[in-house]
């Protein structure tokens, strides 16, 4: 592992999803490095090649790997493989999400590593590893952004940059960005963001606002901070008819309570996960946009 960076989802397992089952562990899966050494029976990868760490791994083989429909589900992905390919002083050591890249050196199954040119700049690449693929995709391959839209990204974390960098490539004409953090104005419109919101400067929900500006609510909203007041807010604030909503963030502690009729008016709330798209093909394809 050359570089690897800090994703919520890390921080999340310490802090929100802690059990006694979880650790020992090595954290970490947001990274890029340099194969070292290959196994029996690997054709894909030979050392020396730069690669990128994939948690969300697809086998290739199974129904939801042969599905354009979904990039989740194989049953043959981490979760299902040995928990531990690690030991530090004879114990066993837990890997997490099939990639524990917060060490110098990681051992993954092939098919869960995506090769990269080899000019590419590590320090920058690793964020394919997560979130910039989560984000960017979500717009593209789940959202399905159309051209002259209008869109609403809660969230400016790099997750919520990269969908508004996806919502922007997909040709939306109006791109509000929504966050507490009014210092992230200028980066956000840098990714291609044409309005900021800072739920703070108002004394009306957030979603009321945005109907407000956009004349009944925006086509495309996702939310990219993992809160579930943030989702309901997110799917609010779509149009009624036909406005698509997608849940981005993360969270399993708490559940989701909504009234049938912000759904049963026409609106679509989707899910998806490291941006919903099949890999490696899908980070091959992000690295190259």
């Amino acid at each position: 592992i050359v570089l690897t960076s800090v994703c919520h989802s890390d921080l999340y397992h310490l802090f929100e999803y802690m059990h006694p089952e979880g650790f020992p562990t090595v954290l970490g899966h947001e990274a890029a490095g340099t194969v070292e050494s290959v196994g029996p029976g690997v054709t894909e990868f030979q050392p020396g090649d730069k690669v990128i760490p994939i948690f969300l791994c697809q086998c290739r083989e199974c129904r939801f790997c042969k599905s354009p429909k979904t990039n989740q589900f194989c049953p043959n992905s981490f979760l299902t493989q040995d928990p531990s390919l690690f030991t530090c002083k004879g114990k066993r050591v837990l890997q997490f999400m099939g990639t524990s890249t917060f060490s110098e050196y990681t051992v993954v199954h092939q098919s869960a590593v995506a090769k990269i040119d080899p000019a590419a700049p590590l320090d920058k690449v690793c964020l394919l590893g997560c979130g910039i693929c989560t984000g960017y995709g979500a717009a593209v391959n789940t959202a399905k952004v159309e051209p002259g839209s209008t869109c609403a990204v809660f969230g400016l974390g790099a997750v919520g940059l990269a969908a508004v960098m996806g919502c922007k490539d997909a040709g939306a004409k109006r791109i509000i960005a929504v966050d507490i953090n009014s210092e992230k104005a200028e980066k956000a419109k840098a990714f291609g963001a044409t309005d900021l919101v800072n739920p703070k400067d108002h004394n009306i929900p957030i979603n009321q606002v945005l109907v407000e500006m956009t004349n009944g609510g925006v086509d495309y909203s996702l939310e990219c901070v993992g809160k579930v007041e943030v989702m309901c807010s997110a799917l609010e604030s779509c149009i009624k008819g036909w406005g698509v909503s997608v849940i981005v963030g993360w969270t399993d502690v708490y559940s989701i309570t909504v009234k049938p009729l912000n759904l049963l008016c026409g609106r679509t709330w989707k899910g998806c996960m490291f941006g919903g798209k099949l890999f490696p093909l899908g980070v091959v394809f992000s690295y190259e946009s």
